[in-house]
């Protein structure tokens, strides 16, 4: 239980500094300005008001979550309706705030309370309450757990402690910002003529929110900054304690895509007219964002779907019935921004390869209630201008037969209906891309197949390059094109050009599960993105630091494994980095800055 507190805590204060939250600040701000009395102007704001403003967004928001998509199909009501009803009483609130009449009318409710300050807390909490309810989160392994128990039914203590934890993780930040809100709203209220513009102001921002809440125009806002927080998001929610406690929630256990698969024979494929026969699959361990083809296990099938989009008729597809081409499952939903950021790359690879042999499904796995509703994941992805064939999965059958966390999470399944290739949240999609391609030709004999695609994305060329581990147990990030020899002394050809967010190796290097040793020539080239950029080595000798073919500078190492700083820089850029290394050099892990 505790770590379930302690995750929830954490996923909450993660989640609420990222671009997300930036609908609900303006409304988070002027949390302090309330409607104006019956006896006059003053006192324009109590200083208990944000606290009760950020309580009742809190308290609506982890019922909502947990509850809201029951509650509303007991009554019958649309699964939209709390996200309705929560725009249609902020405006009213803002109203309050303009029209001093209706101001009057919203805090006649609470005339009757004993004191005026409860007065004020009361009706700041019913602006929470609607707040709450358009407080949509990036989702990482820890809301969207949360999501799966709520929609699925299996809410227990263990969820309702969790979904609290999280709620109150997000609320501090957002507490701090509406205390900070109004003790300047106090200040300005003590200057006489100011407060009745003051409350125009509070009121017209909170008008203006609803409207873009509405009307879904803040995703443009949200998708052009990058997702500063995402590396930091899933490096605690998806440690091993962590993972391991989400999944006892949603009666999950491991991941069903299998991780240490024996090697599958090569199989006969049928492509229109003609059969060829598939490459073998290596014997490689499953690892999340690996830059090689890897052996997942068969594709788990597509299951529990409540209806298509983008097909024939709105026909289903299976996989079954894809055999003999190459499948892409893309997990998304149509309000999670970092989904958003992955769809012009995705559309863009299904343009270019459709004719190909490339399919792409994707699955639309709703975080909220109101993205339950057909009619809004059609207008949503019409809007986005998704083509491809979309499975409507309300009821998380396919979530659950992938066992999957993560909104977007995408799935790369060659011509034979075995996983190649797992990706979760975004980036990388170079590397990604080029598994397509080899797929493809594979599958179609060497068919000649159009250029690479090139969708230029400023939110994510902003995006700081995640943690990268060197030794195999974590992921193999080496894209040189060898397979990296375990544990044994190999020599490596350094590439030209490395993949953004990667790094390759060249000359002789020993590759262990933590660590690779430098030899004789030991090189490795890194593409990052990043302000700073720091590696862990261990044992003794020197690395040659260059940055884009700069000037050389040399770092000495010496003693136990710890943290040296390769780059400090001044700003976040997109950079190579060239390291060389003396015999005996151990290189653990790159993290950055």
């Amino acid at each position: 239980m505790f770590t379930l507190v302690f995750v929830g805590l954490l996923g909450g204060l993660i989640t609420s500094l990222s671009p997300c939250v930036l609908p609900v600040l303006p409304v988070v701000l002027a949390a302090g300005v309330r409607p104006p009395t019956v006896e006059g102007e003053a006192p324009t704001t109590t200083r208990a008001r944000p606290y009760a403003v950020i309580a009742g967004l809190v308290l609506s928001f982890s019922l909502a979550t947990l509850f809201g998509s029951v509650v509303l199909s007991a009554l019958g009501l649309p699964q939209d309706f709390l996200r309705d009803a929560g725009i249609a009483v902020l405006v009213l609130f803002g109203l309050g705030l303009i029209v001093p009449q209706l101001g009057h009318l919203l805090e006649r409710p609470f005339a009757r309370l004993p004191a005026r300050a409860v007065s004020q807390k009361s009706s700041g909490v019913g602006l929470g309450l609607a707040l709450g309810l358009l407080y949509v989160p990036c989702a990482g392994p820890v809301l969207a757990t949360i999501a799966v128990v709520g929609a699925t039914h299996r809410v227990g203590l263990g969820a309702v402690v969790l979904t609290l934890a999280f709620a109150v993780g997000a609320g501090l930040p957002l507490l701090a910002l509406a205390a900070a809100g109004e003790r300047l709203t106090q200040r300005l209220a003590k200057v006489r003529g100011r407060v009745g513009r003051m409350r125009i102001g509070a009121g017209l921002a909170m008008i203006l929110v609803a409207a873009l809440i509405g009307l879904n125009l803040t995703n443009g806002l949200q998708t052009h900054i990058p997702g500063y927080t995402e590396a930091l998001q899933k490096s605690v929610e998806s440690s091993g304690s962590a993972t391991k406690q989400l999944q006892s929630l949603t009666g999950e256990g491991t991941n069903a895509v299998n991780r240490t698969s024996a090697p599958t024979p090569a199989a006969s494929t049928s492509v229109g007219t003609t059969t060829t026969k598939a490459a073998a699959i290596p014997d490689v361990p499953c690892t999340e964002g690996g830059t090689v083809l890897e052996n997942c296990g068969p594709a788990p099938a597509i299951t529990g779907i409540t209806g298509w989009l983008n097909t024939p008729a709105d026909a289903p597809l299976s996989l079954a019935g894809l055999k003999g081409k190459v499948v892409l499952i893309d997990f998304w939903t149509y309000s999670c921004i970092n989904c958003q950021r992955t769809l012009p790359h995705v559309e863009a690879w299904y343009k270019a390869y459709q004719s190909q042999g490339l399919e792409i499904i994707g699955v639309h796995t709703p975080e909220f209630s109101f993205e339950h509703v057909t009619s809004n994941i059609k207008s949503n992805a019409a809007s986005l201008g998704v083509k491809y064939p979309i499975a409507i999965d309300n009821n998380y059958g396919t979530w659950n037969a992938y066992q999957n966390q993560y909104w977007p999470a995408e799935y790369l399944v060659d011509a034979t209906g075995v996983i190649r290739h797992i990706t979760f949240g975004e980036g990388d999609y170079s590397g990604t891309e080029s598994l397509i391609r080899q797929l493809l030709d594979q599958a179609k004999a060497g068919a000649a197949l159009p250029p690479a695609t090139n969708v230029v994305s400023a939110q994510i060329s902003a995006q700081q390059t995640p943690e990268s581990y060197i030794g195999y147990q974590n992921g193999e990030k080496d894209t040189s094109g060898d397979a990296l020899a375990h544990g044994k002394l190999k020599t490596y050809t350094l590439p030209s050009a490395v993949a953004d967010d990667t790094f390759a190796l060249g000359g002789q290097w020993t590759a262990n599960a933590e660590e690779a040793t430098a030899g004789e020539g030991a090189k490795l080239a890194l593409n990052y993105q990043a302000k700073d950029v720091y590696l862990v080595l261990g044992g003794t000798g020197t690395v040659g630091v260059q940055v884009n073919g700069g000037p050389t500078r040399t770092v000495e190492v010496t003693g136990a494994p710890t943290l040296y700083t390769m780059v400090a820089g001044s700003s976040s850029v997109r950079a190579r980095l060239d390291l060389t290394f003396s015999p005996g050099v151990q290189a653990y892990s790159f993290t950055f800055g």
